[in-house]
């Protein structure tokens, strides 16, 4: 994969998820004081109790979200999304990581340092403001997850990751059929079976460690309820 260069993520930061929303000149700031990084697949950004740390936004590629309450160990819950930024627990609590993110494939971030955070925030209070927005556009995430995770039928739940994966965009979904499990408490058979009576549909193609949406709006549809059952 081609290394992208930091005008070309500063664009595509512009374009999608939080930064949009924000003022100009906050905007701009954030991505003059970001650094650019770039990972290779299983390379870890942050571990559960590192210490508190900055925000980091997805440019390109795909990375995996492990969370977990207090005292647990993290469990694999959902694909980050180019464009979002995660990592602002830290700014609001002075906590160490409660989670874990990882590159799934190669991947490039930005990622704004803590004390450039507390800095602009001296100067401009709405910075609290700003982040809690980020951490808002997180939760709106993991409602979802929750959502999903209460559908009674294991093949809807499933259906519902699987969904949930294009929001990444138009390229194979890097999940083996274990993860794909984790992500919907899904046994190794539940998964085996609802994967095949999708792929006999049409709705998706699969072979190792990769599976490919063709009909993301026929796989909503079945996990919502809605039509073939």
């Amino acid at each position: 994969m081609e290394q992208v260069s930091k005008a070309r993520a500063e664009q595509i930061m512009s374009e999608r998820g939080w930064l949009p929303l924000l003022p100009e000149a906050f905007r701009s700031e954030v991505l003059r004081r970001s650094s650019l990084l770039h990972y290779a697949p299983g390379e870890t950004v942050f571990r559960l109790d590192d210490p508190a740390g900055g925000i980091y936004g997805l440019v390109t590629g795909t990375v995996s979200i492990s969370l977990a309450p207090a005292g647990s160990m993290p469990r694999l819950i959902l694909l980050g999304v180019p464009g979002r930024w995660t990592g602002e627990g830290c700014f609001l609590t002075r906590k160490p990581r409660r989670g874990e993110l990882r590159a799934v494939v190669e991947t490039t971030m930005l990622h704004l340092p803590l004390d450039a955070m507390d800095q602009m925030a001296a100067r401009d209070p709405a910075m609290v403001h700003h982040v809690a927005l980020m951490l808002m556009m997180n939760v709106e995430f993991l409602f979802r997850v929750i959502h999903d995770l209460q559908k009674p039928e294991a093949d809807r739940r499933i259906a519902s990751v699987l969904q949930r994966t294009t929001w990444i965009g138009d390229v194979p979904i890097p999940l083996t059929q274990s993860e794909v499990g984790v992500m919907a408490n899904a046994s190794r058979k539940q998964v085996n079976a609802a994967i095949k009576r999708f792929s006999e549909a049409g709705w998706l193609t699969n072979s190792y460690r990769s599976i490919t949406i063709t009909d993301p709006g026929a796989l909503r549809r079945f996990a919502e309820g809605d039509g073939t059952d």
